[in-house]
């Protein structure tokens, strides 16, 4: 075959975007094809969306030269505070404290808004001379052929490659095309997400409260604004979001507290349902899936983006060493060693983040006391903190060379 790149990357979110200035700097032809128009990214005023960074994927995004980019607009979390109660009760006595100190490394991870990240990305995808950016297109087909994959696009045009990559989210069209299907339920819970500007500083403070109708997650942004995920029950939720902001702020504050004194929304709210998502299988021939598109969980621990740039970081690595060994990089042999590398990690988180939630978004008076004395016990004991700590971090498991700040 003829070529037109090396890999064709479908999904312009964020994964697709680092995986291509990855493999640029790695010496290969990528192309991303994202559905989405060019011109939806345009706008920089605050949408509410952002993201928990940790300290490993912060070293991928400085290896792949987008971090001083925006390293002025990111909120450093110094510590997180674990605890359980109830809306209006407080929280238990009984809870976690993770402080950066305890680790050498510095901070656990960074908050930054959706806006500075895509952009910053984006940015230098554009500016990538390796790298073609295919907007408002999309991949209607897909043909595997003994040494590359066709891809159809919408118009009737083919790109031609030696692997496709599919970082299309969970409903991933690349996944389907190949056969790839996936174990998904529905956790009957729905994220309403919005940001506020608080009278008093956060000090660089996360605080995770678990409800007994799920967790809600404060994490500071840049000055006194911290970003509210926010799980409650479908049908509760759709009614909490119906209401107008002054009404959501007064549902809101029992279960926030006053210990960052008065509240104010900023910038739009919205919400999303929760429910798990995992491919069976991470590859198939010529193709292999990353993020949400292999594996998507519940926010519970703030660790969605952060694993689908471990598969990131893998995938690049498995792919450059391949083509340095002179290696075809979409043959079943490279292929597997990626899916060896990040599968059994992906499930392990998502099986991690289905009982976490199974085991705090309750009000069974048993489990509220096993959970609150092993926070305790947890919080009691140094080693063990310090591992949940560099696990907050991401700093445990096989590392990728670009997430232990080493070129790729």
């Amino acid at each position: 075959m003829d070529f037109d790149h090396d890999i064709a990357i479908i999904g312009g979110g964020l994964n697709g975007p680092a995986l291509a200035l990855a493999l640029s700097r790695a010496g290969l032809r990528v192309a991303v094809i994202d559905a989405l128009p060019a011109q939806t990214f345009d706008d920089a005023e605050f949408d509410g969306r952002a993201y928990a960074l940790a300290l490993t994927s912060v070293r991928l995004m400085e290896g792949i030269g987008i971090w001083p980019e925006i390293a002025d607009d990111a909120q450093p979390m110094l510590e997180i505070k674990v605890t359980d109660g109830r809306a209006g009760t407080g929280p238990s006595p009984m809870f976690m404290h993770f402080d950066h100190a305890e680790i050498e490394e510095g901070p656990m991870g960074h908050m930054i808004e959706d806006r500075h990240l895509r952009r910053a990305l984006l940015k230098a995808v554009a500016a990538d001379p390796a790298i073609t950016l295919l907007n408002d297109t999309r991949v209607t087909d897909q043909t595997v052929e003994p040494t590359g994959i066709t891809l159809t696009l919408d118009g009737g045009k083919t790109l031609r490659a030696r692997l496709a990559v599919g970082a299309d989210g969970r409903g991933s069209g690349t996944a389907e095309r190949a056969g790839i299907k996936r174990i998904a339920w529905s956790y009957a819970q729905t994220a309403l997400v919005c940001v506020v500007d608080h009278e008093k500083p956060h000090h660089g403070i996360a605080h995770q409260f678990f409800m007994p109708p799920g967790p809600l997650a404060i994490l500071p942004l840049t000055g006194n604004r911290s970003l509210i995920v926010w799980s409650e029950a479908s049908a509760n939720a759709a009614a909490i979001n119906a209401l107008p902001n002054a009404q959501y702020l007064d549902v809101l504050r029992p279960r926030f507290g006053s210990f960052l004194g008065e509240l104010s929304l900023t910038g739009p709210r919205y919400s999303y349902p929760l429910g798990l998502s995992l491919a069976h299988f991470m590859t198939a021939p010529r193709v292999a899936l990353l993020g949400d598109a292999a594996h998507g969980v519940h926010p519970i621990a703030g660790q969605g983006l952060n694993a689908g740039l471990r598969d990131v970081a893998a995938l690049a690595e498995v792919i450059a060493d391949a083509v340095r060994r002179g290696e075809d990089p979409g043959n079943d042999a490279v292929l597997a060693r990626y899916q060896e590398w990040r599968r059994f990690d992906n499930a392990s988180l998502a099986l991690a983040t289905d009982s976490f939630n199974r085991l705090f978004s309750n009000d069974n008076a048993f489990l509220r006391l096993a959970r609150d004395m092993g926070m305790a016990a947890i919080n009691a004991l140094p080693g063990l903190r310090r591992n949940f700590i560099r696990e907050a971090a991401g700093l445990t498991g096989e590392l990728p060379r670009l997430m232990r700040g080493k070129p790729l």
